[in-house]
């Protein structure tokens, strides 16, 4: 707690009188911080901090990246923008050094600056100086640490604008005849996409474990030996590792593309907790993951995990790579099921994409869109779309949305007038040459079929378990998905003197969360619900071991 002497020699506080000060010491915080710790995170709501001993620095997200823009020394406040035009903190504030920081809520503010007005006039004042600081920082273009040249249709320029766009990499995509790009590769190029790097380093076609290693993400594992290995990283995955490395544990996820799984994909999630204006699944993924990896877990990407051995507690990678570990937890997701198409699969890639998110913006700009699907991952990238496309088409095989969308959905689909939806109806082929130009829809209740100019079609028509790669003493059901708990010890491959945990496999210390898991609610809350009880099952598991 401050004393009504170290409050008369902080410049801001030094004309108060005592009544004021007595006020104010009964009223801040007196927040100690070690090196790298927050006062506030850029987002929250205002308010002021003063640093009162050590250093502390000012940051903010610029492209994904965290940047410095800014340091406060003894005497000197951070928070003025937002505490005099009202808005949250546009900026970070954290430690440098150890440091102690003087902290004034909003309220505590308004009730000081009615008894001594002149401290609203100096926050003003200081506040206009800082709005410039703050414009150049937002105005700074970042150079991008790679370009990527190639059509937008083209498959692998889409895979690698995804890639790079879920991991939160800062580039640029240039189309072959752009300028820049020409400048690049003479024009001419024997494969797509070609990705430019800052030194001048060109990667034709190359796989996406390149491009991550290109862009300083971990594709290789720093330790043999792990307390917890996660498998996937979506919702449930990056819950898990959150977690995990928070409680000490040594914690690694594995991740074979991007972390945020599915739900990475979602356009728009509307009824996840603390959002009250929805968020979009790319948003929600990234803050989790910046978690994740500043409590310490492990995030090693473009690795496929092909084998799990229950005996000896190990996990083998692609490329021969063997981790031991005193726990799993299969958190792998779903993968979207296929329409099984033969001229729709052709043209995966370059015009048909399975899935839908906000980096797909671009495909839909200007374009009459269509969707497959009847669910809220359709309704979430139809209203989406209609922000972006000249018109958004949703093909459903049922009766009505009803059955399978959100109302919350529905409603906002029909206020939407370049939306319109198709009852009945299937697709049953696709056209073109080299990419999609038209569809041929068939009315399942007339059987009569029509075809469409169609140059972008995205299919959302569920997911499906891709498991067959467990080991047998991981029992599933019979769509593939994997039982735990009681349902796992009636499959008869229990062999511990224990009944296993809830989230636990028939194969003691190997756990199954979010959408993989037999039974489970296919939602993004409930997936980050068994992330995070999973790790206190693992705790118990461990000391049954020990």
């Amino acid at each position: 707690m401050f004393t009504i002497e170290e409050l008369a020699e902080i410049p801001l506080f030094s004309t108060l009188k005592e009544k004021e000060l007595e006020y104010l010491a009964g009223a801040v915080e007196d927040i100690h911080l070690v090196a790298g710790e927050y006062v506030a995170h850029e987002g929250e709501g205002r308010s002021l901090a003063i640093v009162v001993e050590g250093k502390a620095e000012l940051t903010k997200l610029v492209n994904g990246v965290e940047q410095v823009i800014g340091v406060r020394l003894p005497g000197e406040v951070g928070g003025e923008v937002p505490m005099t035009l009202g808005t949250p903190l546009p900026a970070s504030m954290r430690a440098a050094e150890p440091s102690r920081v003087l902290k004034v809520t909003v309220e505590v503010f308004h009730t000081l600056a009615a008894m001594a007005p002149q401290i609203s006039e100096t926050v003003g004042a200081a506040a206009l100086e800082r709005i410039e600081m703050l414009r150049n920082a937002t105005a700074q273009r970042r150079e991008p640490a790679m370009s990527v040249i190639g059509p937008r249709v083209d498959p692998g320029v889409h895979k690698c604008d995804t890639f790079l766009h879920r991991n939160q990499i800062p580039y640029e995509r240039l189309d072959p005849d752009d300028p820049a790009a020409v400048a690049r590769t003479g024009g001419k190029a024997s494969a797509y996409p070609v990705v430019a790097l800052r030194d001048g380093t060109e990667l034709v076609a190359p796989t996406m474990r390149a491009v991550a290693t290109a862009a300083g993400l971990t594709v290789e594992p720093s330790r043999e030996q792990y307390d917890v290995l996660i498998v996937g990283g979506g919702p449930a995955g990056l819950t898990a590792a959150v977690n995990g490395a928070s409680e000490g544990l040594q914690t690694g996820l594995i991740e074979s593309f991007a972390p945020g799984g599915q739900a990475g994909t979602s356009t728009r999630i509307e009824n996840y907790t603390g959002f009250p204006f929805g968020v979009s699944g790319d948003e929600l993924a990234s803050r989790t993951l910046q978690q994740a990896k500043r409590l310490g877990a492990e995030i090693v990407v473009t690795r496929r995990v092909e084998g799990v051995d229950p005996t000896e507690m190990t996990v083998t990678l692609d490329g021969g790579t063997v981790l031991r570990t005193k726990s799993i937890i299969l958190a792998m997701g779903v993968e979207w099921r296929r329409l099984h198409v033969d001229s729709i699969d052709r043209f995966v890639g370059s015009g048909v994409y399975y899935g839908a998110a906000r980096s797909d913006a671009a495909l839909a700009q200007g374009n009459d869109v269509y969707l497959i699907g009847a669910g809220n991952s359709a309704g979430q990238a139809a209203i989406f779309f209609s922000q972006h496309a000249r018109s958004v088409t949703l093909l459903v095989r049922g009766e009505s949305l009803t059955e399978s969308m959100s109302q919350y959905l529905i409603e906002q689909i029909a206020t939407k007038a370049n939306i319109r939806v198709e009852t009945r109806v299937e697709v049953v082929a696709g056209h073109g040459h080299e990419q999609l130009e038209a569809i041929e829809v068939t009315d399942r209740s007339t059987g009569i079929s029509s075809r469409r100019d169609a140059k972008v079609l995205f299919v959302l028509i569920g997911a499906q378990a891709a498991t067959d790669w467990l080991p047998p003493q991981v029992s599933r059901d019979q769509h593939g998905f994997v039982l735990t708990g009681t349902d796992a010890m009636k499959a008869g491959q229990w062999n511990a003197d224990r009944e296993p945990f809830a989230l636990e496999t028939s194969a003691p210390g190997i756990f199954a969360v979010g959408d993989i898991r037999s039974g489970s609610v296919k939602r993004v809350a409930a997936s980050v619900g068994e992330g995070g009880v999973a790790i206190a099952l693992v705790h118990r598991c461990l000391q049954f071991a020990d």
